[in-house]
């Protein structure tokens, strides 16, 4: 669109997509309620839809001789005739799994999923700055304690004896420099998998 172009000299035409994907595509099809969505999270786990499974489809499209759907179509299935079975099986198998993980789905297992999303999950950042307090501190024979709203407010998370500590994801280390950076706080960073917990710190 030129510098002094504007929408409003272009006549507005609206268009059904679905009717015109039809016309083009031909019927589309018709997923019963929710099922996209369990495919789609089987798709995830699974990674069958993945490039080293059907290619990379963003790619590959240009490679059509004939830059129309029916061609692409005849295309991909000649150049890539085993793809779509492979990514089938794939997902095919995650949902058999998932059948067998929805069956063990009960009222107390869901009640147990809310509360550690609600409130464990919530706090998991106040779980891991006591960890971390309590781990140095007896590390070095010192007491700890948890800031106070005032201490809090001047960046300080607790302190190791007498010594003020914020402590911040490592990711934190990637972000640009702010006012906390000019702060004299000892700075204690941890990254955290499902497995372990890793500490990065001056103070031993």
């Amino acid at each position: 669109m030129g510098e002094n172009e504007d929408l409003k000299d272009y006549t507005e035409i609206k268009l059904d997509v679905e009717k015109e994907f039809k016309r083009v595509i031909g019927e589309l099809p018709k997923f019963p309620k929710y099922t996209t969505q369990i495919i789609n999270l089987a798709n995830q786990n699974a990674q069958g839809t993945r490039p080293k499974v059907v290619g990379q489809l963003s790619e590959l499209i240009h490679k059509s001789p004939e830059k129309n759907f029916k061609s692409w179509k005849r295309w991909y299935t000649e150049n890539y005739p085993d793809a779509i079975d492979k990514a089938t099986a794939k997902v095919s198998n995650m949902i058999k799994q998932m059948q067998k993980a929805v069956s063990e789905i009960d009222d107390d297992l869901i009640h147990e999923w809310v509360e550690d999303l609600v409130i464990t999950k919530t706090a998991e950042g106040l779980v891991i700055q006591e960890i971390i307090l309590k781990y140095l501190a007896e590390k070095l024979d010192k007491k700890w304690k948890k800031s106070t709203p005032a201490e809090e407010s001047k960046f300080i998370d607790g302190y190791i004896g007498e010594t003020p500590v914020q402590i911040k994801p490592a990711t934190y280390l990637s972000k640009k420099p702010t006012i906390r950076d000019k702060i004299d706080i000892q700075m204690v960073y941890y990254k955290k998998t499902n497995k372990y917990l890793y500490i990065y710190t001056k103070l031993l």
